[in-house]
């Protein structure tokens, strides 16, 4: 088992260390929105640095990964809990903790069973969509903090938007100021002076311009008082029904967070050189959501933005997140009183430029060039989130999987092989439509499970290799079993009406290359009664070929086809009332 903290060395103690100072800058002013975003008082977003962050960077796997809260995950709770209790209530954090232990045992039962790959239902097109409807319903609620509008965070979009248009009579323009320097400052000095934490900067100056010149009497909306003190044990307490109400919401941020989380996890460690455990990484996140749960935070997750930013800063260990668990414990013990004058605009421009990239505008431009039915699903999916929620989104996003999975699976390669007069080459070419494999043999490949959705296709190409080939010239059918991993039930029943069908028209049935775990399935539904199995095609086409002597072979490579013609009519010229001709042999291999 790996050991914590895994690459730490004396060498790169000092680098840790000062990376950890960096992500310390950009994770509290972004954590302070984020809780803002999910509805909830800033020392939730401030909880989930300590306690959750120390458990995880002690067990996780992977070198780099941050988890904390993000937008995202942030959205999702105040989109599926804001239908259940009113954003900023006692009622409504006590969800958010219920959420995020829910979110975390499925994280640990992912884990212990192994079920990380269902995450891979969710694609790329999906997690852009997905992803995409949630940036821009959080954007929304920045812009009207940046314009100094009042409207209801927790809302839904259509409603967020129309308050917004409305309320444009009362934009506080030293809050549009406040922003405009904000958004200038955080996306030139990224440009210029990437290793400088912006964001920091951004709030330092912000509070000291509002406590200088008492903007908050001006209008400016600031953050407000902080409680002081470290995060404390506790636990939801709700009716059993409520726990199962919130069930969807906790799966959907577990799948999104495990597809993002692993995707991002094994990324880093196949570009840096070190090997990361899935299942562990999993268990971390699980273990990690728990605790916050138990200390007064909401659902966390992985945080692209703040790996990419450890990983630039030379960070190769989970240090960093130890420094920054440790950071935000003294800032919670001795300076909150330093957060009570942050501007509300300062922090909707970090957080409206740190979500921008997840919005999909180059993915989508992309997926628009490239293929327009993934196109298709991504902006669907985009839309769903967008306009109808979270929860249906995420739904759909696995409608729109499985569709793309079906019809992908439902047309595969089916080919019919040729040969040549090698006995050594593969039998593996493509022959051309209408042609058997040899003299009354089809050797046929399926490169595909054969399941519901391709079984009946299977079938038709079958027959129709047969019935194309001359009349009468096909009596033997072989599948090539290589690339049939599976048979389902739905497919079994379609090979059995294709085995009737065979014995109706006379032609005999084998298999070739099957594999052990598909051999168990095709005599568990009857499949395989009897029939020959061969170890490769070219065995099985010498099997069930006619021989050609080697007198017959050297004439057929000797004489063309049109001269044997011609000789055959000679022969019977010369032949004629001395006895019936003798007729060549005229079957011929093909030598596609």
């Amino acid at each position: 088992m790996q050991r914590p903290l895994a690459g730490l060395t004396r060498k790169n103690l000092v680098r840790e260390a000062i990376a950890g100072v960096t992500l310390l800058a950009i994770a509290i002013p972004l954590n302070i929105g984020y809780a803002q975003i999910a509805g909830l008082p800033p020392t939730a977003g401030l909880y989930a640095l300590v306690v959750p962050t120390v458990i995880y960077a002690l067990v996780v796997s992977s070198r780099q990964l941050v988890a904390s809260p993000d937008a995202a995950a942030a959205a999702l709770v105040a989109s599926s809990i804001g239908g259940l209790a009113v954003a900023g209530s006692a009622d409504y954090a006590t969800l958010a903790l219920a959420q995020a232990i829910l979110s975390g045992v499925m994280f640990l039962l992912l884990a212990y069973f192994k079920l990380g790959f269902l995450a891979n239902f969710l694609s790329r097109p999906i997690l852009v969509g997905f992803v995409g409807g949630l940036a821009l319903d959080i954007l929304v609620s920045q812009v009207a903090k940046m314009l100094g509008v009042k409207i209801d965070s927790g809302g839904e979009f259509v409603d967020k938007v129309v308050e917004l248009v409305t309320g444009l009579g009362t934009v506080n323009m030293i809050s549009v100021l406040i922003s405009i320097v904000s958004v200038a400052i955080l996306l030139l000095g990224r440009r210029y002076l990437g290793a400088v934490p912006w964001a920091l900067v951004v709030l330092v100056l912000g509070t000291v311009v509002v406590m200088i010149a008492d903007l908050d009497d001006a209008g400016v909306d600031v953050l407000g008082a902080v409680p002081a003190g470290p995060p404390t044990l506790t636990w939801p307490v709700i009716e059993w029904t409520t726990w199962l109400a919130l069930i969807p919401s906790a799966i959907a941020l577990t799948l999104v967070t495990t597809a993002e989380g692993l995707l991002v996890s094994r990324s880093y460690s196949e570009k840096r050189g070190y090997v990361v455990s899935p299942n562990r990484d999993l268990f971390a996140l699980g273990l990690g959501n728990i605790a916050a749960g138990a200390n007064g935070s909401f659902a966390m997750g992985s945080s692209t933005s703040r790996t990419a930013a450890m990983d630039q800063a030379g960070s190769r260990t989970q240090l960093p997140s130890l420094v920054l668990a440790v950071g935000t414990l003294l800032l919670l013990l001795f300076g909150t009183a330093l957060l009570a004058d942050i501007p509300s605009p300062a922090i909707g421009a970090i957080v409206a430029v740190a979500i921008l990239p997840l919005l999909g505008i180059r993915e989508f431009i992309a997926l628009g060039r490239l293929d327009r039915f993934e196109f298709a699903i991504g902006a669907t999916c985009f839309l769903v989130t967008l306009f109808i929620g979270a929860i249906p989104g995420i739904l759909v996003a696995f409608a729109l999987a499985l569709i793309n999975l079906t019809r992908r699976a439902a047309n595969p390669a089916i080919d019919v092989l040729a040969t040549n007069d090698s006995p050594t080459d593969s039998l593996l070419g493509m022959a051309p439509a209408g042609s058997v494999t040899a003299p009354g043999v089809i050797v046929i490949r399926m490169a595909a499970p054969l399941f519901f959705a391709n079984g009946v296709v299977f079938t038709q190409a079958v027959q129709r290799a047969v019935t194309a080939a001359p009349t009468g010239e096909v009596r033997s059918l072989v599948v090539d079993m290589e690339a049939v991993t599976d048979v389902d039930v739905t497919g079994a029943d379609a090979f059995a009406s294709l085995k009737k069908w065979l014995v109706e028209h006379d032609i005999a049935l084998s298999f070739s290359r099957v594999r052990p775990d598909a051999r168990e399935r095709l005599v568990a539904f009857r499949l395989l009664e009897g029939e020959p199995v061969f170890p490769t095609n070219r065995a099985a086409v010498e099997a069930l070929t006619p021989p050609v002597g080697w007198v017959e072979r050297l004439r057929d490579r000797v004489f063309p086809q049109a001269e044997r013609v011609e000789q055959r009519g000679a022969t019977h010229s010369r032949s004629e009332g001395n006895g019936p001709p003798t007729e060549p042999n005229q079957i011929t291999r093909s030598t596609n």
